[in-house]
């Protein structure tokens, strides 16, 4: 791994998403020979914004290494609450930790708060910009799925604030990938975006027409239409529940259609789809742990 930090997709050259990959799965098939791999190390957790998945898959990837993590808590209850800078929060706390890793609700936060510390510190969500470690664990799961050449991948929904969808996009960029966009015109990918993908040669298309691609695609990526991103109330309610598949959506879906979702979901992906063999929703959330510890073993020993 040749990066301190892991601020966005974009830094990854395919050898750096190979790496974590290969070595992800390494850590899966024995997780017990890395048990104490990382003994004593500290992850410092700093999250300015509700989290279930990333927060507790580092904090369980960190203690299999053998490590253990440092935790701010919330917002409410911590000295945010009385006006302390992100960048005094992170000196503070790289201070007690060997790594940080940061969620907060301001894009590009995650970049400028690296300039401050000296230990890796991990992007893991800034506002509507980028979420690497989530797009690392997809690439996990569509590569155990159906690969990560040659391959045809639907992405719908909040395409405009989906950090996970930029991330994801631009890594996407280092394989032989079609990927089809699907969203309300108010929700399509931001023009900066955009303009990366052609800059990188990317095959992309773009629809409103969710029935239209599914027969095409051998991964169906849904993400939620983020409430909390729209400036306006009523922006929102004009889009929300635009896209939800179900089993009569994907009757005319190939066989081995592999269907996912960063989660939350809210309405996008009907339940009677967690029974299909499509659902690969709740193992992507599942990959998280591997790939993060992956990924701290690759940062940890470099720091070493």
């Amino acid at each position: 791994m040749r990066h301190e930090d892991i601020i966005s997709a974009k830094q990854l050259s395919r050898a750096d998403i190979e790496g974590v990959l290969d070595r992800a799965a390494e850590i899966a098939a024995d997780p017990a020979a890395v048990a104490d791999r990382h003994a004593n190390a500290l992850l410092g957790l700093c999250f300015f914004e509700p989290s279930t998945r990333t927060k507790m898959s580092f904090a369980a990837a960190i203690k299999r290494l053998g490590g253990d993590v440092v935790d701010m808590g919330t917002v409410e209850s911590s000295s945010v609450k009385k006006g302390e800078s992100l960048a005094d929060t992170v000196r503070v706390v790289e201070g007690y930790a060997d790594a940080l890793v940061l969620r907060h609700p301001m894009e590009g936060s995650a970049q400028m708060a690296s300039e401050f510390v000296d230990v890796p510190l991990i992007n893991a969500g800034d506002g509507a910009g980028q979420h690497p470690t989530q797009t690392l664990l997809d690439l996990y799961t569509i590569r155990e799925a159906a690969g990560l050449d040659d391959v045809s991948i639907g992405i719908v929904g909040d395409l405009k604030y989906g950090r996970t969808v930029h991330s994801l996009a631009h890594a996407l960029t280092n394989f032989d990938a079609t990927q089809h966009f699907v969203s309300p015109e108010s929700l399509q990918l931001p023009r900066k975006v955009r303009y990366d993908l052609h800059e990188a040669g990317a095959t992309i298309r773009e629809h409103t027409d969710l029935d239209a691609i599914v027969p095409e695609v051998d991964v169906l990526y849904m993400t939620r239409i983020q409430e909390e991103r729209f400036p306006d109330e009523s922006e929102y309610r004009e889009v929300a529940g635009e896209y939800r598949i179900d089993t009569t959506t994907l009757a005319a879906a190939a066989d081995d259609l592999t269907v996912m979702h960063p989660l939350p979901r809210v309405d996008e992906i009907a339940p009677e789809i967690d029974d299909t063999d499509h659902a690969a929703y709740f193992e992507q959330a599942h990959n998280g742990v591997p790939v993060r510890m992956a990924l701290l073993d690759l940062l940890l020993e470099a720091q070493s």
